[in-house]
């Protein structure tokens, strides 16, 4: 007797649905055969399904062969997903239904041995695969289900058990489909534990950390061990804009995916921070893997990517972040697949300004020599630097601003006034299809929305000159005085903006060789 029933596999971030047929009598005495191209932990179903089957109170078809194809077949199936799929299906084919036929809806979970239904990934992605084929109805593990409701259009059940879901699909109308409010969630998850205000000092930094923000530039922090340059990084995403709804749907499906996607959350709220070790490999920084999985700048996608300490990272690993850092996603090509996962990130930065880490600093002396100095710093390549707009030195705090008693401005002041700029930018850029931001402004816009006086011309000629700055470095300084400009309320670009702007350039000065 054959069965059928739906299931879903994720592929990037986007889900496909998958028929799962189930015959019962067709092989060979006592075989259990799972074709379609499935991996290692599908044909490990095998026992999972036996076990939940019999401890559930349901008899295996033994000594009956059963076969069952995952279609379509020439795509590669991983995970424990279609479990409860395949396990209904063996039911259905044992008449467990009462002739009920499962064309609209879509089960995903894996089962213990007891028949309890676990957490799969994927789910919010397998939502909108079947909102999009006018599927009605997903069935999904109870601690995956409110992610899923998250997509209007489809109904979505949770179970605990294989018990359950049959018992669901015998008497549906005794379910109750999983509602959530997906704005209360957004607004209920968008809490940070960190604020700004929790940073003593560090006036420039703060400055710097809020223009970065409010026009999308990539930062990089100078400075000794102890000065607070991760500190100040964990508290980026507090200034920048909240999350929309869209962002926070596409950043969750991403984190889902992933299995990195608290269950008690459902959606994520507050933009990501990703802070990964400096002997990351470059597949787990931009995904990989026999079935591509998301990198970490995948996981910073709609946030921040915080590289500590830059120059210990290998070049290879820092030099794949070019597609990212340009185009913001990321392509990854197999024999059998290709996927494209989104990674629109701000990258935060830091490092010491040599090997010791006290170059230039005023309480303890540097022990390095000029040109051990210049090789550490050589680390970090050209054409990284070339897409980071702002570097800042990050002085040691001094004990009198440690302990003083001032008030202090939080991340809730600062965000205003990014608010406010980014508003700016949003009405200057609006016939502009990719660019949201000044930070992603190519040339022609430059020379449209950053135009400067003749005294801007002539500071601007004297900072190439005498202070040695590179002519990269040009383009980068028009568009982030056009930012400060922004935050100003000021509608042309003044010579106060550019120097402030040309301040931010400190790795393309002559002395810092």
């Amino acid at each position: 007797m054959l069965f059928k029933s739906l299931s879903a596999a994720v592929y990037g971030i986007d889900a496909h649905l998958i028929e799962v047929e189930v015959d019962v009598g067709s092989g060979r005495m006592n075989e259990f055969n799972v074709v379609g191209l499935p991996d290692a932990s599908v044909k490990e179903s095998r026992e999972r399904i036996k076990a939940a089957l019999k401890n559930c109170g349901f008899d295996f078809p033994a000594p009956q062969g059963v076969t069952i194809n995952l279609a379509p077949a020439d795509l590669r199936k991983e995970g424990s997903v279609f479990d409860l799929p395949m396990a209904l299906g063996i039911l259905g084919c044992q008449g467990s239904f009462f002739g009920k036929r499962l064309d609209g809806f879509v089960f995903l979970g894996e089962l213990s041995l007891d028949g309890g239904v676990r957490s799969v990934r994927g789910a919010l992605s397998a939502a909108i695969a079947a909102r999009d084929r006018g599927i009605r109805n997903l069935v999904v593990p109870e601690v995956n289900a409110r992610e899923a409701a998250v997509v209007d259009g489809v109904d979505v059940y949770a179970v605990r058990s294989l018990l359950q879901a049959v018992d669901l699909i015998n008497a549906p109308e005794t379910f109750a489909p999983v509602k959530v409010d997906a704005q209360a969630m957004l607004q209920e998850a968008g809490a940070y534990p960190v604020d700004l205000k929790d940073v003593r000092g560090q006036m420039a930094a703060k400055r710097a950390l809020e223009v970065a923000c409010a026009g999308g530039h990539n930062i990089l922090m100078i400075g000794p061990p102890g000065a607070g340059k991760t500190m100040l990084a964990k508290r980026i995403p507090t200034v920048l804009p909240p999350m929309s709804l869209d962002e926070a749907i596409e950043t969750t499906r991403i984190h889902s995916v992933a299995g990195v996607l608290e269950d008690s959350r459902g959606l994520v709220g507050t933009r990501p921070y990703r802070s990964p070790h400096h002997t990351i490999s470059d597949a787990g920084l931009i995904g990989g893997g026999a079935v591509p999985r998301p990198g970490e700048v995948s996981l910073a996608h709609n946030g921040v990517l915080f590289l500590d300490e830059l120059p210990e990272f290998q070049r290879n690993v820092l030099e794949v972040m070019r597609q990212p850092l340009e185009e913001g996603t990321v392509a990854i090509a197999r024999a059998a697949i290709s996927v494209v996962f989104p990674a629109r990130f701000m990258l935060a930065a830091a490092m010491n300004p040599c090997p010791c880490g006290y170059f230039g600093d005023t309480t303890r002396e540097c022990h390095c020599s000029p040109p051990q100095i210049q090789r550490y710093v050589s680390r970090v390549s050209g054409p990284l630097l070339d897409r980071i707009d702002i570097h800042i030195e990050v002085p040691t705090v001094k004990y009198r601003e440690l302990r003083e008693n001032t008030v202090i401005e939080g991340s809730k002041d600062v965000r205003a006034r990014v608010l406010a700029a980014r508003e700016r930018q949003r009405q200057r850029f609006a016939t502009e299809k990719r660019v949201y931001s000044n930070a992603l402004m190519p040339p022609k816009l430059i020379r449209t929305h950053c135009a400067i006086s003749a005294a801007g011309e002539k500071l601007m000629e004297t900072a190439i000159a005498r202070l040695g700055l590179s002519a990269r470095a040009h383009d980068r300084i028009l568009k982030v005085s056009r930012t400060i400009a922004d935050l100003a309320g000021m509608p042309d670009i003044s010579p106060q903006h550019l120097s402030e702007a040309i301040q931010y350039r400190t790795l393309d000065r002559t002395y810092w060789a």
